[in-house]
């Protein structure tokens, strides 16, 4: 990995998370001028849908989609690259744009669920669930789907890229990287649904769905973590479902 392309990708993906964080700060802190001192800073950096409206709530998730999604996606990344005999920064740029269109449209759709949830009044004005029923459905669901023929099968994709690539090489980089992302949207979609229960603007919870889904996608240790995360998930389900009764 070397080149000013991977170095601008881990930059993009550290300017994400730091943005992210920016975000998540207390409204509070940045009232008060301790981290922003301009309103434009101020404005920036507020995100909820009552305030932002959907354009921001938009941009937040394509960067938490980024700054989730991409860091699975490096091994893909690499072997893209040994494959294609060349460090072309043209080549793997098309690649990474083409797995990032995928993400910005999951965003549309996840900024327009998170706009109606919240005029329904199902979640708070960080996306954080206000419903013990919601919370358990996409708990259920996120459970479910880990042991789906789907999900294996883009999981499978995922944890051998080699092949993956090698079969549809010729049609470049841009729609490789399309296809490496429909791929990864297969695999972690439901995953990426449960910001809903855990917050969407909650860092810890970014953290550690990024931390599972990376390690979802490795060869030797993704199918020990799969199948009990499913179970762990329908167990949580469980139990916020009959916490609400």
């Amino acid at each position: 990995m070397t080149g000013w392309h991977w170095l601008a990708l881990f930059g993009g993906i550290l300017a994400a998370w730091a943005m992210l964080f920016a975000m998540a700060l207390p409204a509070e802190m940045r009232e008060a001028g301790m981290i922003y001192g301009a309103e434009f800073w101020e404005s920036l950096c507020t995100v909820t849908p009552d305030a932002a409206g959907f354009l921001r709530v938009f941009l937040m998730w394509v960067l938490m989609s980024a700054a989730m999604m991409a860091p699975t996606a490096l091994p893909a990344f690499a072997t893209y690259e040994e494959l294609s005999k060349t460090t072309s920064s043209g080549r793997f740029a098309h690649l990474v744009w083409g797995y990032l269109v995928v993400w910005i449209g999951f965003s549309v759709i996840a900024a327009s669920v998170q706009m109606a949830l919240f005029a329904a009044d199902l979640v708070t004005t960080f996306g954080d669930s206000r419903s013990a029923l919601l919370s358990a459905f996409l708990l259920l669901v996120a459970g479910g789907y880990q042991f789906s023929t789907v999900k294996e099968a883009c999981l499978s994709k995922c944890r051998a890229p080699m092949m993956f690539f090698m079969q549809h090489w010729d049609e470049g980089a841009l729609r490789n990287g399309v296809r490496l992302g429909l791929v990864c949207l297969g695999c972690c979609w439901a995953l990426m649904l449960l910001a809903f229960v855990g917050g969407v603007m909650n860092i810890a919870f970014m953290g550690l769905a990024t931390v599972i889904m990376v390690l979802e996608k490795l060869p030797d240790i993704g199918r020990w973590v799969t199948r009990p995360l499913g179970f762990a998930l329908i167990g949580g389900a469980v139990f916020v479902g009959v916490g609400a009764f």
